[in-house]
């Protein structure tokens, strides 16, 4: 028994639409606006620093642009000048009280040291304050090559060099914790 043999029209349609069905029709270029914007020239990159403010869902880091890469002393003076009215319409906040010019810190390598003065102790700031003081200053410029969440916040009391300061470091959370040994 022999089997039909297909049309030569038929075997043509199939070879047809297997290279021409795709559905995609040929078009000109189009106009499509200016060109791409917002990625910085090679060379040309803007410094900016974190700031870190607290929210109504928690703390909320802001970025503002510096024209150079600030120590954690900058970022901490940038912070307790507070948000910009941009930053307040969003709802954010400072929860560190004003320290007078006298909130000190010195960054060494893989550790910021942070000075609070006698007037505000330490132990009265609440955990929104410190999460602030801490992520802003992990954020700043600090020798060494580690992650902000690896840097050791070390908060002394009264100014002085404390016997044993405690030690926090910033979450990925943007909330400090305690280091412990």
């Amino acid at each position: 028994m022999t089997r039909p043999r297909p049309a030569p029209a038929l075997l043509l349609l199939l070879l047809f639409t297997t290279t021409v069905g795709c559905g995609i029709s040929a078009t000109d270029p189009r106009d499509a606006g200016g060109p791409a914007s917002g990625v910085p020239r090679p060379g040309t990159e803007a410094r900016s620093v974190r700031l870190y403010f607290a929210g109504p869902y928690g703390i909320r880091a802001v970025t503002r642009p510096t024209d150079r890469p600030l120590s954690p002393q900058h970022a901490l003076d940038l912070l307790l000048e507070g948000p910009t009215p941009a930053e307040r319409r969003r709802g954010l906040i400072n929860q560190v009280p004003p320290m007078g010019g006298q909130l000190t810190a010195n960054a060494v390598t893989g550790a910021v040291d942070v000075f609070v003065p006698s007037a505000v102790s330490a132990g009265d700031l609440d955990v929104t304050a410190i999460s602030q003081l801490a992520c802003t200053a992990a954020h700043a410029e600090v020798p060494g090559t580690r992650k902000p969440e690896q840097i050791d916040i070390r908060i002394h009391e009264n100014l002085v060099r404390s016997a044993t300061p405690w030690t926090v470091r910033c979450a990925p959370d943007n909330n400090a914790v305690p280091v412990t040994s």
